[in-house]
């Protein structure tokens, strides 16, 4: 039997045929087929491997939890619907559909073992699973630290969770190189006041602190009393020098609001003003583009129209304000009063984001 053998010579590739004996062929065949048969032979432990760390996992849980947990948490994935199972963080989604699926299935869970027969519990998800339902209240503390953390974010100077709670009122303020607008709301989302004023005269290249108190102080006493003045704080970098004269123009408003709002509505010596991020709002009602938000107009336009339409609207419109606010919306067709439409979905926000309980 000739088998083909290769050389290069003169740059190129040639071939000729190299005799080759029956009996070595053969015994080459032989020694491919043993290293075959040898590595299939070897491949068979390691799915006993498997099937032996599966068994283990299920016996581990049994040492993990007392007779009577176990018995607590079969109790509920047992009884509880899949509302209820969606409660608890490490079962939301498509897991506690899951369970629910199984459980209709194939009956109640009679062991912890059983659970990994359901799609998606593996060992650690299982044991997650049954320390959530043991000790609710840990969760309940990871959601607090977690809100917690958003807050500092969205709101400064830090604040009492249980202030925010206690909120029935707020003002909610944004102003510009031109205008300041503000939006009265109370806890059930009812516009209670809504206006704004032009001031012209602010960005004239002085700076005058005696223009801009001037200017801001009849705003002020216009506000009504509330529990928390929340002003606008801009998004813009300071890193562009071109922004640099609008940046300053409205650091100094938003000190002068500070200092003249906690002058006139302070309480028990308590914050009263607090600064709101700007980009959080946008992202809340996701009106970011990248890094720039686009307009609130449409939005706030719908918010008007399901407050006529709707029984239960997003933001409550007084019946007897309700024509004047539309108006007021219809005269800034021509010239976009962005601060007018920030102010009310800066407040809106505000309820959602820090206020009320979230959504799980």
């Amino acid at each position: 039997m000739n088998v083909p053998s290769v050389l290069m010579a003169g740059g190129r590739w040639r071939f000729f045929p190299v005799p080759l004996r029956w009996s070595s062929f053969q015994a080459l065949r032989n020694s491919c087929c043993r290293k075959k048969s040898t590595a299939s032979k070897k491949s068979i432990p390691s799915v006993a491997f498997c099937d032996k760390t599966t068994k283990e996992s299920e016996k581990a849980l049994d040492k993990l939890f007392s007779s009577e947990q176990q018995a607590s948490i079969l109790h509920v994935l047992n009884t509880a619907s899949n509302n209820e199972l969606e409660a608890f963080k490490s079962l939301r989604g498509r897991k506690s559909i899951n369970l629910v699926e199984h459980r209709k299935k194939f009956g109640p869970f009679q062991n912890l073992e059983s659970l990994m027969n359901v799609p998606l519990f593996q060992y650690k998800t299982t044991v997650q699973v049954c320390n959530s339902i043991l000790c609710p209240e840990t969760e309940v503390k990871k959601r607090k630290s977690q809100e917690n953390r958003l807050l500092k974010k969205l709101i400064k100077p830090e604040i009492e969770r249980e202030r925010l709670k206690a909120v029935n009122s707020i003002v909610s303020i944004v102003f510009g190189t031109r205008r300041i607008a503000w939006a009265h709301l109370d806890r059930k989302l009812a516009v209670l006041d809504w206006q704004h004023k032009e001031c012209c005269h602010l960005v004239k290249g002085t700076y005058t602190s005696s223009v801009y108190l001037e200017e801001i102080s009849p705003v002020v006493s216009k506000m009504p009393k509330a529990d928390f003045y929340v002003l606008e704080k801009t998004g813009l970098s300071l890193q562009n020098s071109t922004l640099f004269p609008i940046l300053l123009h409205l650091h100094i408003m938003e000190a002068m609001l500070y200092a003249l709002l906690n002058t006139t509505f302070a309480q028990h010596g308590q914050h009263q003003v607090l600064s709101m991020n700007r980009n959080a709002v946008g992202k809340h009602f996701q009106l970011m583009l990248g890094d720039s938000r686009t307009s609130g107009k449409e939005l706030v336009k719908q918010f008007l129209s399901d407050a006529a339409l709707k029984e239960e609207p997003r933001v409550f419109f007084p019946s007897d304000k309700i024509v004047h606010y539309r108006h007021m919306f219809s005269a800034t067709d021509q010239y976009r009063i962005e601060e007018l439409y920030d102010s009310l979905l800066q407040a809106v926000a505000f309820y959602e984001l820090a206020v009320f309980d979230p959504e799980p």
